[in-house]
Parts: structure tokens; sequence; C-alpha cells
């Protein structure tokens, strides 16, 4: 029996959402690619251990899985084809599941926000999720398939200091919402996945105080916790769940 093959945007540092998923998801029994693009990591986030990449392939492949990465910038139009052929020629066959977790975040306002960071985030948030999808459903051939997409939370109170990041990423619901019964059609469900604050590395010991005396269960939120929702999610247990924002953030109270 051919394993299920999940091809997972935006895996850039080990300490961050995607890793958790591809090592979560490689320990369910599932093949594996996966795409990073260390320009953005180095400059958004001064992140410049490249290295990472290679320590989250091996860690899949200890779980006796098939695991390869691609480097691949996903606002470049062609990005889709490429990376679908990429997967193709290197597995034989195309994926039965899609994360989206790629996203282009950098801080702007109403007073700040410049058509060239709207331009930045759209062509990751909003177009490469779309199109993307889109080259998943056209190769899909599957008994089932699972799509999920990673959110924030920008229907769970203002955030005036990301404007742009919010205005794209709240796409992804109305995508999300619009298409489920497109996919239902082909046994193929989609889902968002709110993580709320969720520690990757951002946060400053600040910042970690303030969120815990907003949450109930006195912790901040885990990579590991996104990828916990997410290996249900794509399972064949999950089949009745689809077109649905779950906001996962352990009851935490409000938004800045």
């Amino acid at each position: 029996m051919t394993r299920r093959l999940a091809l997972v945007t935006g895996v850039g540092r080990k300490i961050g959402i995607g890793a958790s998923l591809v090592e979560r998801l490689a320990a369910d029994g599932m093949d594996i690619l996966f795409t990073y693009w260390h320009a953005y990591d180095r400059e958004v986030s001064a992140y410049e251990r490249s290295e990472d990449t290679d320590d989250i392939l091996r860690l899949c492949r200890e779980k006796s899985v098939h695991a390869e990465m691609l480097e691949l910038n996903l606002a470049d139009v062609q990005s889709p084809d490429e990376l679908f052929s990429f997967c193709y020629s290197t597995f034989g066959r195309y994926p039965d599941t899609l994360i989206h977790n790629a996203a282009v975040s950098i801080n702007d306002t109403i007073e700040t926000v410049t058509a060239e960071q709207l331009d930045q985030h759209y062509a990751i948030n909003t177009r490469a999720v779309t199109l993307l999808t889109q080259k998943f459903l056209q190769h899909f051939e599957y008994n089932f398939g699972r799509v999920i997409c990673l959110t924030t939370g920008w229907a769970q109170g203002p955030m005036p200091n990301e404007l742009s990041y919010a205005m794209t990423k709240s796409t992804i619901d109305t995508l999300v919402y619009t298409i489920s019964p497109v996919l239902a059609k082909r046994k193929i469900t989609i889902n968002v996945i709110n993580p709320g604050p969720t520690d990757t590395g951002w946060m400053n010991d600040e910042l970690k105080e303030e969120l815990l005396k907003r949450s109930p269960q006195g912790r901040i939120g885990q990579p590991s916790d996104v990828a916990n929702l997410a290996s249900f999610l794509v399972s064949k247990e999950a089949q009745w769940v689809t077109g649905q924002t779950i906001h996962s953030e352990g009851g935490f109270i409000n938004h800045f």
C-alpha cells in the first residue's frame, strides 16, 4: 500500500509551526514534502540558521518515511507548477494532503502601510494559497483528501498593528467557506486553524507575561498544539469536518 503524502509549505525553522507539523505527520506514517524560503526568514525574522531545514528533513526521515524538501519562493506565479512537478518527479505521485503554513507577516498600520507591503502579503497569504489549492485539485486522484490553512485571530479582535497581515489572512476563511462544497464533491475536506498566540521564538519575556495573564490554562500555545489538531483533521476520522475555522487557542481571553 502506498503511504499518504502530505505537502506542507513554510517549513523553515525547527522552532516553528511548520516543523512541528511535518514531524507529527511523519510520525503518523505519512510521506512528507515541505517547502521553505530562507530569504524571508533572514529578512523578516533575522533568523540565520539555514541548517534547520536539513535537521527537520532528517527528523522526518527518522520516522521511516520518504521525506523531501524544496526551497521555493511562493510569490512566484510559476511556483505551483514547479512544486507539483518536483513532487511527481520525486515521489511518483501527487499529494493527497496540502497544508498551507507559509505566510508573510510584517507589522504595519493604516498610517504606514504601502502598496509594496500589501502586494507582498497578498502574494503569499492569498494568491499562493488559492493557486496551490487549485493545482492540488487538478492533480487529485485519491479516495479522500485533506487541505488545511493556517490563519490568525483577526476575527477574534482588531489587529491594527498588523494591517496587511490581517487583511490578507482574512481571505483564507472566506476562501475555505466558499470552496468547501466544491472540494467535498471530490471527498476532500478543507479547514482553517487559528492557533492563537504560539511560542515560535518571536515572543519576548514581557509579552509572554502578558499572554499568561490571558491564558486560563496557565500556558502559551506551542507548535505541537497545532500539529495535534492537524493530525486529526488530516485523518480519515475527520471526514465530516469541512469548511470550518477552528480557533484552537486554549480559551485565550481576547486579543490585542
